[in-house]
């Protein structure tokens, strides 16, 4: 049985609601899952649990506005570890990527696996083995989560276009645009979906795959966008989620204006990602033209909302599970993550043939962006051996120099030696944090955009919310504690129409974390053994120690206190609700 709400008085503590209105110093009551009251010296009631707070701040629980736990959330439903970083609220079903609808055809069905995992950087056998599979529709997708998938926050979910596709097209899917009829069938699909509660539409006009395919939605002409588009406009509080191009072929301005074409005056809401705020991405000529076509959108009363994330991407790569060398153009190195087996894996290591079309594609065919070409390599850091062999905490250009090898060769040998589950650091994009500043403050921008829950064995995006805190207010004071609990909180729960929550205000639902600004940090990566690998075993992911809060409930429910996670799963599948 799910755990029950607590009747609680957080007592002594600094509100700050969650709209961006000022801090103020208030108790609040929670009873039956909702807050009750928020008011000053609030007397204690029989049976009611008295929570002291002087010294922190009382907030909404923190939203993450797109992640990727579509998967994890059945085979590790504590969703490790975001109670521990005051997350209540998950947001899932982005980039196009939904497990729901699916195909009766086996191999359609598996396509949609195939195709998250590979994007996501999540192994495949936990999606075969652990999900139950028992729904076509997004809403019995609804029905099947919520009747077997207790986890410790709420959750909502986008229907993704790529998911309706193969489910009406097949393999198809990948070729061509679709036929009237199927567009039909297409549009029947996400008004299941929206009626289920689904939070609208995400699609992709952006990601190719490991053979460099352009996914699915790719293949999609306006009278297909034009029909999906206008179930959306039916639908109030639905949103239309799209990733753009922002470096491979650079068409992000060109969708944008095509989406905005497409909607015209209908009442649909487009998040779209988003604003360049990388340094090269800027250097590149792509953030002047965004920001000037987002500005204009707003000027034109347009409900068109960039998302973006205040967090440079600083990934490991390894052979085993990486998207990083697709996405920078880097296939012949891709063929290692490609290859089902470590022992073709050290075979392509050991061959000379591949050693030297690798060394060419290092040199020149990786993007000028990316950390593989000359002057760029070097600074790689060989950092996590599975085997210490060694040597780790220095560059790959350094340990090359010393052999007096190609890059390429250097990190052949490194894996060979050290052993397949090691991982290279790659170092941090430079970020525009000027921009990130501009955005977060932009009333028309979606943050906290963290990838959590996709790749496990490159990054950690849960607990990135605490730089929020830490980084841009404690220590830089770029924006105010307000601020940084509005983007996470109030700021989300609006933009996605989660009404009856987001806020510290009574009668809205008790998602609530308790938390001091001197204790939280964003803590290192560590490994944690806890994937299904399919073989009666477990793989590694990265996660982190928790910030920590000091107390974090949904819906009412502890799911962190005393500096650990409660193990309670009291998290509720959400829908779009004007209340």
């Amino acid at each position: 049985m799910p755990e029950q709400p607590e009747a609680i008085l957080i007592r002594g503590g600094t509100v700050v609601d969650g709209s961006g209105a000022d801090r103020f110093r208030a108790d609040v009551r929670l009873a039956d899952g909702l807050i009750q009251e928020v008011a000053p010296d609030l007397p204690s009631r029989p049976g009611e649990r008295v929570v002291e707070a002087t010294g922190c701040f009382v907030t909404p629980g923190f939203i993450e506005g797109h992640t990727h736990f579509d998967g994890a959330m059945w085979w590790a439903p504590q969703l490790d570890p975001l109670p521990g970083y005051g997350v209540t609220t998950t947001v899932m079903g982005n980039c196009g990527f939904s497990l729901a609808p699916v195909s009766d055809d086996a191999k359609a069905r598996a396509e949609v696996v195939k195709i998250f995992s590979f994007f996501e950087d999540i192994p495949e056998p936990p999606f075969f083995d652990e999900l139950p599979w028992d729904w076509n529709r997004w809403s019995e997708y609804r029905s099947s989560v919520e009747r077997n998938c207790e986890v410790s926050a709420n959750y909502a979910s986008f229907a993704g276009h790529i998911a309706i596709r193969l489910a009406v097209m097949g393999m198809e899917a990948w070729d061509r645009s679709a036929t009237p009829s199927e567009v039909d069938e297409m549009a029947a699909l996400l008004e299941d979906a929206l009626q289920a509660g689904a939070l609208g539409l995400s699609t992709n006009l952006f990601d190719h795959d490991g053979d460099n395919r352009a996914v699915p939605s790719l293949q999609a002409d306006d009278a297909e966008f034009s029909a999906l588009i206008a179930v959306l406009a039916r639908h109030e509080g639905t949103t239309l989620q799209v990733i753009v191009d922002l470096f491979r072929s650079m068409s992000c301005t060109e969708s944008l204006e095509r989406l905005a074409r497409l909607v015209g005056d209908q009442p649909v809401r487009v998040q779209y990602g988003g604003i360049p705020t990388l340094e090269f991405q800027k250097e590149m000529g792509l953030q002047t033209p965004m920001v000037a076509l987002h500005e204009q959108l707003k000027s034109d009363g347009r409900d068109f909302w960039t998302a973006f994330a205040h967090v440079p991407p600083t990934v490991n790569i390894g052979v085993q599970q990486s998207l990083i060398f697709a996405q920078s153009n880097e296939y012949v190195w891709h063929e290692v993550q490609l290859a089902e087996t470590n022992e073709q894996k050290v075979a392509l290591l050991r061959d000379s043939d591949w050693r030297a079309r690798a060394r060419h594609s290092w040199d020149h065919e990786a993007f000028d962006f990316s950390s593989f070409p000359p002057g760029k390599a070097e600074q790689l850091l060989l950092s996590n051996s599975e085997n210490d062999q060694g040597p780790v905490g220095i560059t790959l250009g350094d340990h090359a120099a010393k052999l007096g090898v190609h890059c390429s060769d250097a990190l052949a040998d490194w894996f060979l030696d050290n052993g397949l589950e090691s991982t290279v650091n790659l170092p941090p994009f430079g970020k525009d944090e000027e921009m990130v500043c501009q955005l977060i403050r932009d009333p028309h921008s979606l943050g906290n955009v963290s990838d959590a829950g996709a790749h496990g064995q490159m990054l950690c995006g849960a607990g990135e919310n605490m730089l929020l805190f830490t980084k841009f207010v404690r220590e830089k004071a770029w924006i105010t504690v307000e601020e940084a609990v509005h983007v996470q909180t109030g700021k989300i729960a609006g933009h996605f129409s989660l009404g009856d929550r987001g806020l510290i205000a009574p009668g809205k639902r008790a998602d609530v974390t308790v938390w001091h600004l001197d204790e939280v940090e964003t803590r290192p990566m560590k490994k944690a053994y806890d994937v299904p690998d399919g073989q009666g075993g477990h793989t590694w992911r990265w996660t982190r120690d928790p910030a920590p809060v000091r107390l974090t409930l949904t819906n009412g429910v502890p799911t962190f206190e005393d500096g650990k996670s409660t193990g309670a799963r009291p998290g509720e599948m959400l829908r779009p609700t004007a209340d």
